[in-house]
């Protein structure tokens, strides 16, 4: 039975205009239906927050339609099926996928965004792989410096160098035979940590006062590639010193996200973008979704460094159920977090 069950959800209420602020989302707490046939009920267990959740709330072009108001935030998470109508989601198994920003989600194909997948049984990982390290964020690593082509021997630029994405893409890159792997972080023990964990041979605080001389220095030789996840001033400098021939891995532009007012207008700029033609320079910019044909071979890839030891991966787990979501969500573009951010909807 599953008519008598509360799903609490957070639903879009106005578009954010800079920040998230109180108000833009509200916690509602509805009725569950009924299942039908092909249903199944799942609770969410871990919601994955990502840059990409502002660029959800707004109106922008983008590769994903805005969420709609009145409808739940969009995200992905880690659950747990506790009732079901559907053969191939047993009550017990554990799935991932577009669950939203609730409590419970409706498993019904027809609904949703896109089918939830399960996961396999025992699980050779912990839940909070599957959302980090050997899901969305993993496979983008690995896609973004394949996608650029590294040669042994490179000098290759990695901003956001201690967050999700960008702190397995440095790894991934010395496990490439990239000649310098420099990467960029928002202060000095992500920096520390950059080098004595993760394996960089320089990592600069953008925050600090010389941080554009702090990277020249560190790039004697100039860029082959840039693995960008921040855009902005940070981009813009790493212009300047691309190589002839250099690639630009575009996986994200977190400084520019809260830089769309409403109606979708963009404030933010790059200056320096005319040095792809002085360099002969190429940018690409990817999706993990566009890529799903590829996703086993890049989960191989990561298992395989995890299950050798190379491999390292941070999370940080906030706490304090799905109340807690748009509050942690702030630390993505604070820098407060270290690795994958992550909220714990339930136990």
């Amino acid at each position: 039975m599953t008519g008598n069950r509360i799903n609490r959800a957070y639903r879009l209420r106005r578009r954010p205009v800079g920040q998230l602020t109180d108000g833009d989302l509200e916690l509602v707490e509805e009725q569950v239906p009924e299942l039908a046939d092909g249903q199944a009920l799942v609770r969410t267990k871990l919601l994955s927050l990502d840059p990409t959740s502002r660029v959800w709330m707004s109106d922008m072009r983008s590769y994903e339609p805005p969420v709609p108001i009145g409808a739940v935030m969009r995200g992905f998470g880690v659950g747990e099926v506790v009732a079901s109508r559907r053969e191939d989601m047993p009550v017990g198994a554990t799935v991932s996928g577009f669950t939203g920003w609730q409590e419970l989600v409706l498993a019904d194909d027809s609904q949703l965004e896109a089918p939830l997948t399960v996961l396999p049984t025992p699980l050779p990982a912990p839940e909070s792989a599957f959302l980090g390290v050997l899901g969305h964020t993993g496979i983008s690593a690995y896609l973004g410096i394949d996608l650029a082509e590294l040669e042994e021997g490179e000098t290759i630029v990695i901003s956001a160098a201690c967050g999700a994405v960008g702190s397995i893409a440095g790894q991934i890159a010395r496990q490439k035979g990239a000649g310098r792997v420099i990467g960029i972080a928002g202060s000095p023990s992500k920096c520390q940590h950059a080098v004595k964990v993760l394996g960089y041979d320089a990592c600069i605080d953008h925050h600090a006062a010389d941080w554009r001389a702090q990277l020249d220095a560190a790039t004697p030789d100039g860029i082959d590639v840039d693995f960008e996840n921040v855009g902005g001033p940070v981009m813009d400098h790493i212009l300047m010193r691309l190589n002839i021939g250099a690639r630009v891995s575009l996986c994200g532009m977190i400084s520019e996200y809260n830089s769309y007012n409403k109606g979708g207008e963009h404030t933010g700029s790059l200056t320096n973008i005319v040095q792809l033609i002085m360099q002969r320079a190429t940018i690409k910019g990817f999706l993990v979704l566009d890529w799903a044909h590829r996703y086993e071979e890049a989960i191989t890839y990561l298992a395989g460094l995890l299950g050798e030891g190379k491999l390292h991966y941070d999370e940080t787990i906030v706490d304090g159920g799905i109340e807690a979501a748009p509050h942690a969500l702030h630390q993505l573009f604070s820098g407060a977090n270290l690795g994958k951010l992550l909220v714990r909807v339930a136990d």
